[in-house]
């Protein structure tokens, strides 16, 4: 199992200049080794794009991904990681998204695919990343 990011869903889905091309290639090379699921969050930022929840439905079922939920376990870790973000002087008074994939990503033992690797590997250490590297497009994977 691989959690998608959203923002990997967003280059493909707009055809983003920069990135979708590594983007559409990491989808279709992890396809072959993992489940690619996304939990609700994933699938709540994706709706931002979307007119109807039947067509995000269809994209979902279009790109092979599975709609996961998030363990509670997760939920209470992405609790923890936020009062740690905020004890470090974060100006968030949400917990923001990423923590929820995270803490996810933690509780599951699985990897996430993103371009957004600072907040993972900053507050979810454990947590495999599939990214490029350092904005080259190629593929690295951290631990």
């Amino acid at each position: 199992m691989l959690l998608v990011d959203t923002n990997v869903l967003v280059d493909v889905l707009e055809d983003d200049p920069e990135w979708a091309d590594w983007s559409i290639g990491q989808l279709r090379a992890q396809s072959k080794i993992h489940r690619l699921v996304i939990n609700p969050i994933i699938y709540a930022e994706l709706s931002l794009t979307f007119s109807t929840v039947e067509a995000l439905d269809r994209t979902v079922d279009d790109l092979g991904l599975a709609v996961i939920e998030i363990p509670r376990p997760a939920l209470f870790l992405a609790g923890k990681a936020f009062v740690r973000y905020r004890r470090q002087g974060g100006k968030k008074n949400n917990v923001p998204a990423d923590f929820f994939i995270g803490a996810h990503a933690a509780v599951a033992g699985c990897p996430v695919l993103t371009r957004d690797r600072q907040r993972y590997s900053t507050y979810f250490s454990g947590v495999s990343l599939v990214s490029p590297a350092s904005g080259t497009g190629k593929q690295k994977i951290l631990k």
